[in-house]
């Protein structure tokens, strides 16, 4: 791979862990020019991968076009190419990394594999403007809460089986609830609390600084089948509960690392009862609450692109050879040297 300083500043950054398929490009100064995506939508049931790399090897060309164009920027002027390596479902990382890998190849530059987690935060500093932050990523595939420490973004508390997105979108699916076009089930969920009157007891299942869903999940769901509430009134409990064991742990963190800043990103950040109880926590601490923008929060390609560019301008790139997929890649094994070079 080349080793010289690239005569441009752009980085093209391709995302497909999972259902989405992103291409964006963004400047080595953080402006994001375009930040293009399509996503698979499966007739029924959850993410099937290899449908879902399917879809991304069908539109990827048209995604990646989709960039280009918006940005006013050309192929050749892109001087790096970033992908995410990994956490994910095998066959999407693996469609995503084979077109980044032919890109940097035919354009001649290098190529860097980015952590999906260390994106998502990262994306979130970039547009909030947050240095050192306690995190709370919650996406539909992962759910943790992280704070930066000698040299990597350490876990401080995570979930033990399913994902908070993951939670609402099967609680979503196993109950009939209809999902919007271009919206994700915890849109609809949401919708639905905010009308709910009657709290139905949900059990709270937080361990140490873990957290569990799946039975928070089932309760919901046997809940509604044997009508202890409105469709609403369980969608309102399900939130109250999860939410509140997601600011709990979120809270000791904060409590123990006393960082000035508690940042909010992934999918889930979009939900705004999630975001006023996290801003309870952080004003009674004495930190400035952060959460992504909306546009930002789900998966995208521009997160993966500005973490290229951080993990590039550190001296961090990836040969073609060792660009191979981890799809269990957990987020403290990252090393980031370009947040201490702050």
């Amino acid at each position: 791979m080349p080793k010289k300083k690239p005569s441009h500043s752009y980085c093209l950054g391709i995302e497909s862990t999972a259902d989405d398929f992103g291409a964006a490009v963004v400047s080595f100064d953080g402006k994001v020019l375009s930040n293009a995506n399509d996503a698979y939508l499966p007739k029924e049931g959850g993410i099937h991968p290899r449908e879902a790399a399917r879809h991304h090897a069908e539109v990827s060309e048209k995604v990646l076009a989709e960039a280009f164009e918006t940005a006013s920027v050309k192929p050749r002027e892109i001087s790096l190419v970033a992908f995410s390596q990994g956490p994910g479902l095998g066959p999407c990382l693996r469609t995503g990394a084979t077109a980044a890998r032919a890109l940097a190849s035919y354009l001649a530059v290098p190529l860097v594999g980015v952590n999906h987690c260390v994106g998502h935060i990262e994306i979130g500093k970039l547009a909030t403007g947050a240095v050192d932050p306690v995190t709370l990523y919650v996406s539909g595939g992962n759910t943790i809460v992280s704070a930066f420490e000698a040299g990597k973004y350490r876990i401080f508390g995570e979930t033990l089986d399913i994902a908070m997105g993951n939670c609402l979108d099967v609680f979503a699916r196993a109950v009939g609830l209809q999902q919007r076009k271009g919206a994700p089930f915890g849109a609809v969920v949401e919708e639905l609390a905010r009308k709910g009157k009657k709290f139905v007891s949900l059990p709270y299942t937080v361990k140490g600084m873990d957290l569990s869903f799946s039975g928070l999940h089932t309760a919901a769901v046997n809940a509604f089948e044997s009508n202890k509430g409105t469709v609403e009134d369980i969608c309102y409990s399900l939130q109250e509960v999860a939410f509140s064991m997601l600011t709990e742990v979120t809270e000791r963190a904060l409590a123990h690392t006393q960082k000035p800043e508690v940042l909010l990103t992934g999918g889930v950040a979009a939900n705004k009862k999630l975001q006023s109880m996290l801003k309870v926590v952080a004003d009674e601490h004495g930190a400035r609450f952060c959460v992504v923008p909306l546009k930002l929060a789900a998966d995208n390609g521009a997160m993966i692109a500005w973490a290229g560019i951080l993990a590039y301008n550190s001296g961090i790139s990836t040969p073609i050879e060792k660009s191979f997929v981890n799809v269990k890649w957990r987020l403290e094994e990252v090393y980031a040297p370009w947040v201490e070079a702050k």
